[in-house]
């Protein structure tokens, strides 16, 4: 039976066999399912990846107004195109811990106020110019800047002063951060020459694919970047991303083949392509949650008891059923779950209470229609989800007019523009960096202009505080700062749901940290 079981393992890695038929085969020979994965996992490693060949992907989240600037990057193209041409200092590893990327070590001293990372020599850009360590300040001091208009802005706020030394980067920050190695990951944070100073839309990076042609909202194409530093990732010659807004056309490509991989596939839909036997449904728990902000400094959303009726309005359990379809978890009107190790779980969870809501609705004053905005690209059953919060609230008194808006330029026009709408966030690795990115009152992206001093004194006396107990406990009152007053109504926590074609890709690693293996599908998958 072994004999039999690893010669079939073989097969399938080699692309050979069918996974399932192999899974199924193993069944019928009564060997464990756990079992089975194993013994094609020690076959596939053994195998090795296959270089060589070109991926397409068909990817939800792109816009016409895209740009290669990092630090402009809010969605989910831009996330995926900079992650698989870009490096940053460091990286976040499956599982949780912080990887050496263009930084080759990083040490502190004992009060974690200076950093120190050693950037790693021998690094290449695209263009040819090899990387330095001014490279690197440079990129820091243009996030650093207001006008720059960065999405790490927030993050770089702790920043005091940098300096190069030799091969070394130094960081000197306000108050002390046992978490800047996290930090130093954020998504916009790619290196590149000069920092971008001078043209921070030209494509150049330091990561294993280079940009070919970039069309944004409709195409971007790479090529493998051969002088790339890791020669263990990039396997494919080329890469393909598809705008494919549309749910229905992206499933409809992955099942006819023009593509291979696909980002959001709908919960709805999820069992149904499972039943495909060339399709693979990846399902990731992490931190990412679907939500709707309330801008906390407009009216009629500055008065809280309003935005506590919304919070109390709108019913959770019933989304995560008919949104989710069950993958996913309720939320509780904060950025962070259990997810996250200082996660403390015994904040009460909010539910669905029409008369509470109504309760808040009358101290209020307010009497009149609230205009949510969303978009199907908003977050995958954005459209959905939004009028089935204007019928759960309307059992409280609240009238809410839905108005959709176009998917393309949501994420330029209205996400973080107008007071009332529909997004979502991918979280991050650390309940500091999601605070700092978000919600603290400097925060570039503090799209629910949430201005509490009270809350960003705990942020930062957080960020310092090394005692693990003491920490958790600030970030306990923290989240219920953001619970209580915020203007996040976050109903839901949703898995990451992607699919591939498993007789033409293999590699899939899964990742909590973000859609798509983190954005690395492209980098670390490889044709079967």
């Amino acid at each position: 039976m072994n004999d039999e079981l690893r010669y079939l393992a073989a097969r399938a890695a080699a692309g050979r066999l069918n996974r399932r038929a192999f899974l199924g085969r193993a069944a019928a020979l009564g060997v464990t399912s756990v079992a089975a994965n194993t013994m094609l996992s020690g076959a596939a490693r053994a195998a090795g990846p296959k270089n060589g060949g070109m991926l397409t992907m068909g990817l939800g989240g792109g816009q016409s107004t895209d740009s290669l600037d990092p630090a402009l990057a809010a969605s989910q193209v831009p996330y995926m195109y900079l992650q698989t041409a870009g490096d940053r200092l460091t990286d976040v590893a499956p599982d949780g811990s912080v990887m050496m990327k263009l930084a080759e070590e990083v040490s502190s001293s004992k009060d974690a106020k200076t950093w120190t990372f050693k950037i790693r020599k021998g690094v290449t850009f695209h263009n040819g110019k090899p990387l330095t360590p001014d490279d690197v300040m440079k990129t820091m001091q243009r996030h650093s800047d207001k006008k720059s208009k960065s999405g790490a802005l927030g993050i770089m706020k702790g920043i005091a002063s940098m300096k190069v030394d030799g091969d070394n980067f130094i960081v000197e920050l306000n108050t002390a951060n046992a978490d800047l190695p996290y930090l130093m990951s954020d998504y916009h944070l790619v290196i590149q020459p000069g920092g971008g100073m001078g043209d921070p839309g030209a494509g150049i990076f330091a990561g294993p694919y280079k940009i070919a042609h970039f069309e944004p909202g409709v195409r971007i194409q790479f090529e493998k970047f051969q002088e790339y530093w890791d020669k263990d990732v990039g396997h494919f010659d080329q890469i393909q991303m598809l705008v494919i807004n549309d749910s229905t056309a992206r499933n409809a490509a992955l099942q006819s083949g023009q593509v291979q991989m696909v980002n959001s596939v709908e919960p709805r839909v999820a069992d149904l392509l499972k039943r495909a036997p060339h399709l693979e449904v990846a399902v990731t728990s992490g931190r990412g949650f679907y939500c709707f902000n309330m801008f906390c400094n407009t009216k009629p959303f500055s008065d809280n008891h309003l935005r506590l009726a919304l919070k109390l309005g709108i019913d959770r359990e019933e989304l995560v059923k008919k949104i989710l379809a069950g993958y996913g978890s309720v939320g509780n009107d904060m950025p962070v779950n259990k997810a996250y190790p200082l996660f403390s779980d015994d904040i009460p969870q909010r539910s669905y209470d029409p008369d509470k809501a109504r309760h808040h609705l009358k101290k209020s004053g307010h009497d009149g229609e609230i205009v949510l905005i969303t978009a199907d690209g908003a977050f995958s059953g954005a459209v959905d989800a939004a009028q089935l919060f204007q019928q759960s609230a309307a059992k409280a008194g609240l009238k809410i007019k839905v108005q959709r808006a176009p998917n393309d330029g949501y994420w330029t026009e209205v996400w973080n523009k107008k007071p009332f709408s529909a997004s979502y966030w991918a979280g991050r690795p650390t309940q500091d960096q999601m605070y700092s990115t978000a919600y603290i009152s400097s925060a570039a992206w503090n799209d629910t202009r949430f201005f509490d001093k009270k809350f960003d004194k705990i942020i930062v006396e957080a960020r310092g505080e090394l005692d693990r107990a003491k920490r958790k406990e600030l970030y306990r009152e923290a989240g219920m700062i953001i619970r209580d007053k915020g203007g996040l109504i976050n109903p839901m926590f949703n898995q990451f749901l992607n699919a591939y074609d498993n007789t033409r890709i293999a590699g899939w690693q899964a990742n909590p940290n973000g859609d798509m293996m983190n954005g690395l599908a492209g980098v670390l998958c490889y044709q079967t």
